[in-house]
């Protein structure tokens, strides 16, 4: 029996490492949040009373889960790469028909005994080996307009179900999968067009009307200007400059009367507005109708409390943190969501700056370690699934950080191997494992 065949074979000890140590921090954030003088650990853990003790039934079926994809053969999930983003699509639909509203969200299925699973989790895995399986195909030219299109196509599939499903934060996950297929030649024009859109819509809610307009029109000026040589042989660029002028001006009535009073609800619209400081006021008649009802009977409600407690937490740790089970924040119980979104505040007020930066710095090993690893890969699909882990990763560490510090809105997504639930740990240990599992078989072409 070689080394390959042995169990453990070529296993990347440092990133098992690393994982173990993101996921004994998240248990001890979680039991900081919910253990309280004269608790009984041992009667809680066996008894599953609390979310610590069930996070820590979570990491025991995420490590049987690791070693069982370690015992499998790479190419199991070469074979099975498609089946399965189909069966997480089929999982997705599922919800709307079986499903479990939790916080407004209908994107759960019931499993018995209080535990559920959350289809939209599972599916990045999916998704993540079925990008890998198209781009490793030997017919597929990543140059061309229809490639660009499927691959596109695979990954924005379950990010609108995830918005149908009402899962804002999940979806834009989904959106991490651009980088991956930049990394292997999707023209930069792409990425430039979703940032121009990004500026575009910031612009819009932080200007009002007739600036914006008087902005646009400017800008539509200059450009006419620029290029008024090559609008002298071809007058229809003119005619193009006036209609990009005219549906930009509109994605501003856009922004304010369909995303923020029809798509948006008014809690994620205040939470979004207040970034740029400014407050949700409702233009459609029935919401007009219910936001004056509520102020005049004084339960308007502060959609931004959430992140005002997080700050609050998180700047109260100081440099060195208030201490194991001290933290007066996080034992009141001030910020909603603490162990699942709002973790970091646990950490960042037990531990203080410097175990914030000692847990930044752990994610980032952890995303230089898997960016060598999908760097040193032969094939094509294992290559494309590691940098697809690299992305999630990155988006889920930065948008929760981000958002527990007020720099963007609370979208509920959770911080990797940190929160607590049965369905994001589980599916971060699937995602790395199923790595570390092609990284032991690397001299091996996969497709």
């Amino acid at each position: 029996m070689n080394k390959q065949e042995k169990i453990g074979g070529g296993v990347d000890s440092r990133m098992v490492l690393l994982y173990y140590l993101l996921v004994i921090t998240g248990f001890i954030a979680v039991f900081s949040v919910e253990h309280r003088s004269g608790d009984s650990v041992l009667q809680t853990l066996i008894e599953l009373k609390k979310s610590y003790a069930k996070q820590a039934l979570f990491i025991g079926i995420s490590s049987i889960a690791a070693l069982f994809i370690l015992l499998i053969d790479s190419k199991f999930f070469t074979t099975v790469a498609n089946l399965l983003y189909f069966f997480g699509i089929l999982l997705m639909l599922l919800t709307f028909v079986i499903g479990k509203d939790i916080s407004g969200s209908r994107s759960w299925i019931a499993l018995g005994g209080g535990f559920n699973l959350q289809p939209a989790e599972l599916c990045k895995v999916f998704t993540a080996l079925a990008l890998a399986k198209y781009l490793s195909r030997q017919d597929v030219e990543f140059t061309t307009f229809r490639s660009h299109l499927i691959a596109i196509s695979i990954t924005l599939l379950p990010a609108l179900l995830s918005v149908a499903q009402k899962e804002t934060g999940l979806a834009l996950v989904y959106f991490s999968f651009f980088l991956v297929m930049y990394r292997e030649g999707l023209p930069s024009i792409y990425l430039i067009l979703g940032f121009s859109v990004i500026v575009l819509f910031v612009t819009a809610i932080v200007m009002d009307m007739v600036p914006y307009s008087i902005m646009i029109g400017a800008i539509a000026l200059i450009a006419s200007y620029v290029l008024r040589k090559q609008i002298k042989r071809n007058f229809i660029l003119l005619f193009l400059i006036v209609i990009a002028a005219l549906c930009t001006t509109s994605f501003k009535y856009f922004v304010d009367h369909i995303v923020f009073d029809k798509i948006m609800k008014p809690y994620q619209a205040e939470r979004v507005l207040s970034m740029f400081g400014k407050s949700y006021v409702p233009k459609d008649a029935e919401r007009i109708a219910q936001f004056e009802k509520d102020k005049a009977s004084g339960k308007k409600k502060d959609y931004t409390y959430n992140v005002k407690q997080s700050k609050i937490a998180i700047g109260s740790g100081g440099f060195l943190g208030k201490g194991f089970l001290k933290g007066v924040t996080t034992q009141g119980e001030f910020v909603p969501e603490q162990t699942t979104d709002f973790i970091f505040t646990a950490i960042g007020e037990s531990f203080g700056f410097w175990g914030s930066a000692l847990l930044l710095i752990i994610y980032f090993l952890l995303l230089m370690r898997i960016i060598t690893i999908a760097e040193r890969q032969r094939s094509t699909f294992s290559r494309v699934y590691a940098y697809s882990v690299a992305s999630i990763l990155f988006f889920h560490v930065f948008i929760n950080i981000c958002m527990t510090i007020g720099l963007m809105p609370v979208i509920g997504i959770t911080l990797p191997l940190l929160s607590y639930g049965g369905s994001s740990i589980v599916t971060f240990t699937i995602l790395i494992f199923i790595l570390i599992r092609f990284d032991a078989n690397r001299q091996m072409v996969l497709r």
